[in-house]
């Protein structure tokens, strides 16, 4: 996930016979985290009266609105977690400690997954309440899922995060659904409401108040990763009914821009300005304060929080962030790449690294649709032609680790299938690669490099890009443009591979992957197979690349469940894009440049923890899991 919004629009009929518990755990890796989680001795306990944190960016473009989740935005949305909570959240504690992915209940009691890994049965937790005073049950999870397929104009694979995992052929729901909703209600639904959200013939379906079912259209064995953010977070769809509905398909209701949806959380929203600030108050109905010390320490996403207040500042000049942070006017602060140095050298202050193995790169797309980036062999020559350990030094404070792309270091099982190298800085190698092509550089037409005017690191990477690419005689211009004017032309951000494909002449021959630093929106192996190398995405492959024998592997993920197989034609597909080199994979980054360095005061916070998708949500801390110093 991008640190500037992105726009990445995507999204049974009978239990099988057998039927497992499920918490799952995937692939131990090595990871760093900052420190250890304070054990308090009172959940509810509260330690400091107001937490200040100072962020980089607005939650745009849609301020507080959870409806415009269906686009992965806002961004960054701080009311991840604090004020809407998942069904299922993943340990936040072996995520960062130990690299393992574990889930874990949230707004679930438990779940059960079918022995043919295509239904998904979640028991909800009893007596929770949003914070209005509404009850939490079954319908309210099916009627927002219904109005997320409702708002993507009940596109099968548009609202799910880009996981086109569910079969809607029998599902008929329109606006005459939604009146039945508004007409009956969701806290007492009537026997027609009932009737519509229970039937099993739907993929999604509620056989009682207490229970949501997803029946998936073939197997995927990580569909718990879809949950854990966005359409995953679960909000008040009563309040939503009540003051307007869902909206229209491809527009959302605009009152939640600024009039918050109630979540489940620990924190509610109390006042905001536009642009400026959103403070929280801690949420005095909080379902969570009845948890013990160790239930938090073993599940810290549910912590009741450690702060009676926490006001977050959009500050936009890193200059005035780091004041903040000098003065006490902020506790914790995004520091961008030029005041970086300052807080490394002040032992006063802690800064945020991600684990060694994580999901978070920084990485360069080539136009593979137009000249001359459109030559595989100009491609193989410029990815062996880029020194990355300068990159690193000079730009990244030495944050930069080699990366086989397209998958997440962090799924250990599927990363760098095939065992291949990294890229590398060889000028030898890349000027022997364009001499047995027949093509002489300096013959060829000059490639622009786009990067957006608000990234500095972006664009402290592309000039030594440009420096590199000419010792092999390329000429690089590089193009700033202001952020909602990069990227696909069609729409500010990103758009779909079809559109990109159309347009790819007004597409730059290199720009950044997602302007910045890239994170999931959703944490499994599949994530950015789907995205940056699909002939069907709807965002994010900005190279405008398409294999069939990557295409072949894109499709197995939510196809098949047999590992053996979807591990062979991913071997085969990882070395396709290898070759063919349409991503310039700089590495994966240990601070986070994109959103600003998260960093803090050490003498007055503890820890915390970002969120499970390695900030591919928030750009920020999830400020419940604050634990204070002293």
């Amino acid at each position: 996930m991008q640190f500037l919004p992105k726009k990445r629009e995507g999204i049974a009929r009978t239990l099988a016979a057998g039927i497992v518990i499920v918490v799952i755990v995937i692939g131990a890796v090595a990871a760093i985290y900052l420190t250890t989680l304070k054990n308090n001795s009172s959940t509810t306990s509260t330690t400091h009266n107001t937490l200040t944190i100072d962020d980089v960016f607005w939650p745009g473009p849609a301020d507080e609105n959870q409806l415009s989740a269906i686009g992965e935005v806002p961004y960054p949305n701080w009311l991840t977690y604090t004020v809407y909570q998942p069904l299922v959240t993943l340990n936040a504690s072996a995520l960062y400690n130990q690299g393992v992915i574990q889930y874990l209940p949230a707004l679930a009691n438990n779940w059960t997954a079918s022995t043919d890994g295509r239904t998904y049965t979640f028991n909800l937790r009893q007596g929770v309440k949003f914070s209005d005073g509404n009850p939490l049950n079954a319908y309210d999870v099916w009627a927002q899922m219904y109005g997320f397929y409702y708002l993507s104009g009940n596109s099968s694979g548009s609202f799910f995060e880009s996981y086109n995992v569910f079969n809607f052929t029998n599902v008929n729901f329109g606006p005459s659904s939604l009146a039945l909703l508004n007409q009956s209600g969701l806290v007492n639904p009537s026997a027609a409401a009932v009737s519509m959200m229970s039937n099993p013939n739907w993929p999604i379906y509620a056989p009682s108040s207490s229970q949501i079912v997803f029946h998936l259209q073939a197997p995927f064995n990580y569909f718990l990763g879809t949950l854990v953010v966005y359409v995953g977070l679960i909000f008040d769809s009563q309040f939503v009914l009540d003051h307007g509905g869902f909206g229209a398909p491809g527009s959302e209701n605009t009152y939640f821009n600024q009039n918050t949806i109630p979540g489940t959380g620990p924190y509610v929203v109390s006042s905001f300005s536009e642009n400026s600030f959103i403070k929280f108050t801690q949420n005095p109905s909080y379902w969570g304060d009845s948890l013990t010390a160790a239930q938090v320490k073993g599940n810290p996403y549910l912590d009741p929080g450690h702060a009676a207040n926490v006001i977050v500042n959009a500050k936009s000049d890193d200059i005035t962030r780091y004041n903040d942070l000098q003065s006490g006017q902020a506790q914790i602060a995004g520091i961008l790449s030029q005041n970086y140095a300052l807080v490394l050298q002040n032992s006063k202050y802690s800064e945020f690294n991600f684990p060694s193995k994580a999901a978070v790169f920084v990485g360069l797309a080539m136009n593979t649709q137009r000249s001359p980036t459109n030559i595989t062999a100009v491609r193989q020559a410029i990815v062996h032609a880029i020194n990355y350990t300068d990159i690193s030094d000079k730009v990244f404070f030495g944050g930069l680790s080699p990366m086989v792309g397209p998958e997440y270091p962090i799924f250990s099982q599927f990363y760098d299938l095939g065992n291949l190298p990294p890229y590398s800085f060889n000028v030898t190698e890349s000027e022997q690669i364009l001499s047995a092509a027949g093509i002489t550089a300096s013959t060829l037409q000059p490639i622009t490099l786009t990067v957006a005017s608000s990234c500095s690191y972006c664009a402290d990477t592309a000039a030594i890009v440009k420096n590199d690419l000419a010792v092999i005689g390329l000429t690089v211009n590089i193009d700033s443009v202001p952020p909602s004017q990069y990227g696909c032309p069609i729409t500010a951000g990103t758009c779909s591979y079809t559109t990109a494909l159309a347009n790819a002449s007004q597409v730059a021959q290199m720009e950044w992957y997602g302007t910045g630093t890239f994170a999931p929106a959703a944490l499994t192996p599949a994530d950015n197979w789907l995205l940056s190398v699909s002939n069907d995405t709807s965002s994010n492959n900005w190279a405008i690349y398409s294999n069939p024998t990557v295409q072949a592997c894109i499709n197995a993920w939510t196809q098949t469940s047999n590992t053996t197989l979807l591990t062979d034609l991913c071997t085969k597909a990882q070395a396709q894009v290898y070759n063919d080199a349409p991503y310039i994979w700089l590495g994966t980054i240990k601070p986070l440049f994109g959103a600003g360095s998260i960093v803090w005061d050490n003498t007055v916070v503890k820890s915390f923890y970002v969120d499970p998708v390695f900030s591919g949500q928030s750009s920020t801390v999830i400020f419940n899991t604050v634990q204070f110093a002293g």
